[in-house]
């Protein structure tokens, strides 16, 4: 990679595994801004916002999540979240606030330098332009260049990702995707947790369904993955 690669802020309380984080992404080629925890990744994102974010979930203080909820308040920064095995609970939450992917400790160093070339590779790509300016199922409504979501004339708090996939459905409804299409086709995501897709979709489905539990519009389609039905007029 170039020396363009782009500039990447690592936030973790471990000096051992800043110092190499650090080393190993910068001879990847990125500038690379480290803090010791989440009030000092706060004052340096502020001061010098990066193109990227590896943020650590376990620190004293402010700690991953928090930090993470409060940069996706101001800014669409992509975020690699640092997770301890077993930690599935806070993989979750961290994907919920919009995480855009996750490494478990312990890790590559090799590795987290490709998940963050990939992540980066990915937030660069051009948004294709909509086949359709407006998406619409009944009395779900999307705008696609305002990227807004209703719901009877209520707006919907959709992330970034629950968005995209809610108008991947709604411009393909009646076939069944597996997660693994899902991810590359949504996000075009070529490596990654397939049950990224499974909390997101649960989310999608606690916006957009009357009963979650019940779902009529994302339908889960066993053995495959998911498949989005039009309400019936």
């Amino acid at each position: 990679m170039s020396d363009q690669a782009g500039r990447v802020l690592v936030v973790d309380d471990d000096e051992t595994v800043r110092d190499v984080v650090r080393r190993y992404l910068e001879v990847a080629g990125f500038t690379v801004d480290v803090a010791g925890n989440g009030a000092e990744g706060l004052a340096k994102f502020g001061a010098h916002e990066p193109d990227l974010v590896v943020l650590d979930v376990m620190m004293p203080g402010i700690n991953g999540l928090e930090v993470c909820k409060r940069l996706r308040q101001v800014s669409q920064v992509p975020i690699v979240m640092l997770t301890a095995l077993g930690e599935e609970e806070n993989r979750i939450a961290g994907l919920q606030l919009g995480a855009d992917d996750y490494v478990t400790k312990p890790f590559s160093p090799k590795e987290l330098a490709l998940r963050v070339a990939s992540v980066l590779r990915r937030a660069r790509m051009p948004r294709p332009e909509p086949a359709a300016a407006v998406l619409v199922d009944g009395d779900l409504r999307l705008q696609m260049k305002a990227r807004t979501a209703t719901l009877s004339g209520r707006e919907l708090p959709l992330t970034t990702r629950e968005f995209d996939l809610l108008a991947f459905f709604l411009a393909h409804p009646g076939v069944a995707y597996s997660r693994a299409d899902l991810l590359e086709k949504v996000w075009s995501w070529d490596f990654g947790d397939q049950s990224t897709v499974t909390v997101h979709v649960r989310r999608l489905r606690e916006k957009i369904e009357r009963d979650p539990a019940k779902p009529t519009r994302v339908a889960t389609v066993w053995g495959v993955g998911y498949r989005y039905d039009r309400e019936q007029p």
